[in-house]
């Protein structure tokens, strides 16, 4: 049997193997090849048929791609339900991955056998749908229901041990195609004939607690619970078909769209590391702060060999005190052993200054953002190291093509910003400077790929293209201030919209002073054609309060709790009348469309200048880096799901509003005109 999937006959066994690299997703020729086997099974009389994988994956579930179109027969339920009911048992080898649709056809199945570090689960919520093919009928009645509402409500994955544990499978077999062969089919009935879980109240209640913390606007984690309390109460094929029903209303939603647009935008950064550069062995960190700690732990943790940087002495021990905390809590959150940390530190060596410093591969800063600190950095390591160095830096939005002016070989040069904390955000924004060599772009998305972060080319402007567009958003949200809104209202407003956080309540946790700094670099106060917005430099400079390192910012914090501040409702509402302005009351449906509106504004300005070299860029920038709610793809995608003529007709109005100078961007104006959409924005 030629295709996707094979077939092979011995011993009156059927071995049918699933063979669509990468993953063994569900496509329609793998379900078509499916029912190929099936037939040949049953026509052969085979007294077992035993279902794994080819390579590492059993089946990673259904293929993502094909949800915008309607659906093509053979249908994966008709397939389960063929697998429950085959004359013969059929048997699950999950000699991998077993996710979604491939732990769906595993649940069909009368035994299911995993290898050791095989993984099962039902992520469907995080693609905005839910399982399609029994999921959510089956499984709990197999493990339960509590476990079901784990798994399903929060689209956990989990190894093959605690798969064993709770039933889901029945063995664990290092090779399980050879243990599926004889194992003796269990005695209980095939998993959608078991009886239905015992009802759990409370149990549903708080999983619905759960997800709406955890997922909150999200509409698939809650009709995945509603669809297992079902599991229930509903005979197996009602069941069924209600899932069925749900699953095909949710996959066409706004949601879905968005999930799979950056589920498919994630995928292609991280191939980006496949396409060559060398393999980084060792590095210089320079900056032991939380940045340049954070840096160096990542580095470690991949075997790679790290000598960090600092000034003196004093520099050294809050280095030595800023690693070992971060290799501290990773022991107490289980994430790694007392006796893996000790042995992982022993790759980390501490030297004050530049004048001993081992050859390395790759070096990079991560001090205090002045243009002339950083240049004085890399023109030391430009004489510490060997030329064949690569030099980044971790600028957040310095001008790198300055920075590198004067180094011998400057094509080894780039910039690298990592996000905070820097072992753990996904996001890295990876700067082209004008004189960065095709090898060294490699060698970072090389690198960026073993730190198993999400890579976005960016060329070379003040901020790149995550903190650009937070300048632009957070001045139309200070704008808003002006005219009426406070910043209680304008936080509530827009994480109602899906935001993590409103821009003040973040500006109090990274701490005002840090954007006032920026501010005066950029000279907003007199800055041409700018409308300046004196607010937060008020704050700053006249009450001290810097957010919640002080207790005090744009909110009071009195024990800890963030509540509004009349102190700082006095200020706006003072510098509304300095600039002659009668407030009014804003309604959270224009304070989210206008602030939405500029980060989409601006976002077409980075396209056209070709900062970023694709609208799917900017999403993952702003989701991974600034909590844009990905449930919405991204204000890129976003914009294309609102309607780029709509977007024009909201820039038009909030620039007559906002009184600013920029303009409808040349790249939208065409884009409308010509009927495109953001994917095809390298058209136009």
């Amino acid at each position: 049997m030629s295709g996707p999937v094979h077939f092979a006959v011995a011993d009156g066994v059927a071995i049918v193997t699933i063979d669509n690299p990468p993953v063994n997703v569900t496509s329609h020729a793998v379900r078509q090849g499916l029912a190929a086997a099936l037939d040949a099974a049953e026509a052969a009389g085979v007294r077992r048929v035993v279902l794994t994988g080819a390579g590492k994956t059993f089946i990673a579930g259904a293929d993502a791609r094909e949800f915008a179109a309607a659906p093509v027969e053979p249908h994966l339920p008709d397939i389960v339900r063929r697998i429950e009911t085959f004359p013969a048992p059929v048997v699950a080898a999950i000699n991998g991955a077993a996710l979604g649709g491939g732990l769906e056809i595993a649940l069909a199945c009368r035994a299911r056998i995993a290898a050791p570090g095989a993984t099962l689960g039902l992520p469907e919520m995080t693609l905005g749908i839910v399982p399609g093919a029994g999921g959510t009928q089956r499984l709990p009645r197999l493990v339960g229901l509590g476990p079901a509402l784990s798994l399903i409500g929060e689209g956990r994955i989990i190894q093959s041990q605690e798969a064993e544990t709770m039933g889901l499978v029945d063995a664990i077999a290092t090779d399980p195609v050879a243990m599926a062969r004889t194992i003796p089919i269990p005695a209980r009935p095939a998993t959608g004939a078991l009886p239905a879980p015992q009802p759990d109240a409370d149990a549903i209640k708080a999983a619905r607690q759960q997800a709406a913390r955890r997922s909150p606007g999200q509409i698939a984690p809650l009709k995945a619970i509603d669809l297992v309390e079902a599991s229930t109460r509903l005979p197996i094929d009602e069941g069924l078909a209600l899932e069925r029903e749900t699953f095909l209303d949710l996959k066409t939603s706004d949601q879905a769209a968005a999930l799979r647009h950056v589920f498919f935008a994630e995928r292609a950064a991280m191939a980006q590391g496949k396409a060559g550069g060398r393999d980084i062995a060792s590095a210089v960190v320079v900056g032991g702060g939380n940045m340049g700690a954070g840096i160096a732990y990542a580095l470690v943790g991949l075997g790679i060999s790290v000598a960090l940087v600092e000034n003196d002495a004093a520099g050294i021990e809050r280095a030595r005190t800023n690693v070992a905390r971060l290799y501290a809590d990773a022991v107490k959150r289980g994430k790694t052993t007392a006796e893996a940390a000790a042995e992982q530190a022993t790759r980390l060596s501490f030297h004050e200054g530049y004048g001993a410093l081992p050859a390395a591969d790759f070096a990079i800063e991560a001090v205090f953002e002045d243009m002339e600190v950083k240049r004085q950095v890399f023109s030391a390591l430009d004489q510490a190291l060997p030329e064949t160095t690569i030099l980044a830096t971790n600028t957040s939005y310095l001008d790198v093509n300055r920075i590198a002016e004067g180094l011998r070989h400057p094509g080894r040069f780039l910039g690298l910003h990592f996000f905070s904390p820097a072992h753990v955000m996904k996001l890295l924004e990876v700067i082209r400077a004008r004189t960065t060599s095709a090898e060294t772009l490699a060698t970072a998305l090389r690198l960026a790929a073993r730190l198993k972060k999400i890579p976005v080319l960016a060329g070379v402007c003040d901020g790149f293209i995550g903190n650009r567009i937070l300048t632009r958003y957070r001045q139309t949200c200070d704008i808003m201030l002006l005219e009426g809104a406070l910043p209680a209202q304008v936080d509530q407003a827009l994480r109602g919209f899906g935001m993590a956080m409103g821009p003040y309540e973040v500006q109090d946790l990274s701490g005002l002073d840090i954007a006032y700094a920026n501010r005066k670099r950029l000279g907003w106060r007199t800055k041409d054609g700018f409308r300046y917005i004196p607010i937060a430099d008020r704050i700053v400079e006249e009450t001290g309060r810097l957010g919640r390192k002080t207790s005090a910012g744009w909110y009071d914090y009195e024990g800890g709790k963030a509540s509004p501040s009349a102190q700082i409702d006095a200020i706006v509402a003072e510098e509304s009348g300095r600039a002659g302005i009668t407030r009014r009351s804003f309604p959270d449906e224009e304070i989210v469309a206008r602030a939405v509106t500029a980060m989409i504004e601006e976002g077409f300005r980075i396209l056209e200048e070709g900062i970023a070299a694709q609208p799917a860029d900017i999403d993952l920038v702003m989701i991974h880096g600034y909590a844009f709610p990905r449930w919405r793809g991204g204000p890129m995608h976003y914009a294309g799901r609102l309607g780029l003529p709509e977007i024009l007709r909201r820039i038009e109005t909030f620039e007559a509003q906002d009184k600013l100078s920029w303009g409808v961007p040349d790249l939208l104006r065409r884009a409308v005109r010509d009927g495109l959409g953001p994917e095809d924005l390298k058209r136009a």
